[in-house]
């Protein structure tokens, strides 16, 4: 059995343009049972809860056989988008 998830980060991988939160490469933001640690922008959290919300629930990806634990997610703005690496972190 996996183990429990004790939090899932979200880290800025890449922006492209003008990114309006002003979001840059190497933010992470850290969402735990607790709640959200960070800065993020609101359009970019709505996106992302979903995948988030499975990860701490340690639901399999498919389309992630090679790394369980990380999963990419484009923010919506396809002018400026914010590309984020979501990687899953399990307690010891």
């Amino acid at each position: 059995m996996a183990k429990k998830v004790k939090e899932v980060r979200a880290k800025v991988v890449s922006v492209t343009g003008t990114c309006e939160l002003k979001h840059r490469v190497g933010d992470v933001v850290v969402f735990t049972d607790k709640g959200v640690e960070g800065r993020i922008c609101i359009h970019a959290l709505y996106s992302m809860m979903p995948k988030v919300f499975a990860m701490m629930f340690n639901a399999d990806f498919p389309w992630a056989k090679d790394h369980p634990d990380t999963l990419t997610h484009p923010c919506p703005d396809a002018v400026n988008p914010v590309v984020f690496e979501l990687t899953r972190i399990r307690e010891d």
